[in-house]
This record gives C-alpha cells, sequence and structure tokens, in this order.
C-alpha cells in the first residue's frame, strides 16, 4: 500500500492525541503529506424535536479563528518543518464532514482515535471511528490511547 495524503481527525482528546502522534510518524515515514482534521458539529439542543432544530447556516466566525489557533498551538508548533501539513477546521456533521474530506484530498488513509465524544455527545453522535470505518474509501487505522 503506498502512503502519499494521510487525514488525522482530531477532536482534542486523548484518543485523538494518540491518532495524532501515530498520523506524524507514519508521515515522517512515508514521506506523505498529512491533513490534521477537526471538524466544529452543530450545536444541537437535545430538547428540541426535529421540526424545532434550526441550525445557524455558517458557524461563528471568531469561534473558527479560536479553532484554527487552537490546532496551530496544539499540533501545528510540534510538526517538524520537513512534513507537509496542512491544518483543517471544517463545520458540520462530524463524520459526514472527515468522509468527504478523504475523498476530496484522495487519502490513502485516515487515523483516528478509539474514542473522542463521551457521555450525552457520544449518545447523540454515535461513534464517529466507527462511521468513517465503514464509510472512508480509504483505510483507517484506529488507534487506541495506551492511557485507558
Amino acid at each position: 500500500m503506498g502512503v502519499n495524503q494521510i487525514v488525522c481527525c482530531s477532536d482534542f482528546s486523548d484518543h485523538s492525541e494518540a491518532a495524532f502522534q501515530t498520523a506524524l510518524d507514519l508521515a515522517q515515514r512515508y514521506k506523505a503529506k498529512l491533513y490534521v482534521v477537526h471538524v466544529l458539529p452543530p450545536v444541537v439542543n437535545p430538547m428540541l424535536t426535529d421540526t424545532d432544530l434550526m441550525l445557524p447556516e455558517h458557524p461563528d466566525e471568531n469561534l473558527v479563528v479560536s479553532l484554527n489557533e487552537r490546532m496551530q498551538e496544539v499540533y501545528g508548533n510540534r510538526i517538524p518543518e520537513a512534513v507537509d501539513c496542512e491544518l483543517v477546521v471544517r463545520d458540520g456533521h462530524v463524520s459526514t464532514e472527515i468522509i468527504r474530506f478523504i475523498e476530496e484530498t484522495d487519502a490513502d488513509l485516515a487515523v483516528v482515535g478509539a474514542f473522542g465524544l463521551s457521555g450525552m455527545g457520544l449518545v447523540l453522535f454515535g461513534s464517529v471511528a466507527k462511521r468513517i470505518s465503514h464509510k472512508a474509501p480509504c483505510s483507517v487505522m484506529i488507534v487506541r490511547n495506551k492511557k485507558t
């Protein structure tokens, strides 16, 4: 399997940190382009019914700017100059946007953490790793955080 482009999915959890470390290591080994992607999920109030649900067309620009800054602080500053890397922030349904990004970049490998959201977030959104592994057009590596 040739690995030229790797998509690493981040939600800033411990598991996504383990996925980032793995993806960075693979990008260095294969001299592949690394994309670190964070998707800003829509704000959902679980008390609303489907008919009451109204999502804003565009996320708050300040929030997107803050997420871009956080991506740079958490990941960008740790990536060696020799690694071709792009930090990406998108908004929408998390697994759908990640799969769309994988398709757009024609990625060879997606690296995701085994778990991210917990509690009510997991109930509402389901397992992002599971959806990506089932629907991505490329191989998917699910990384577990050894601490848990």
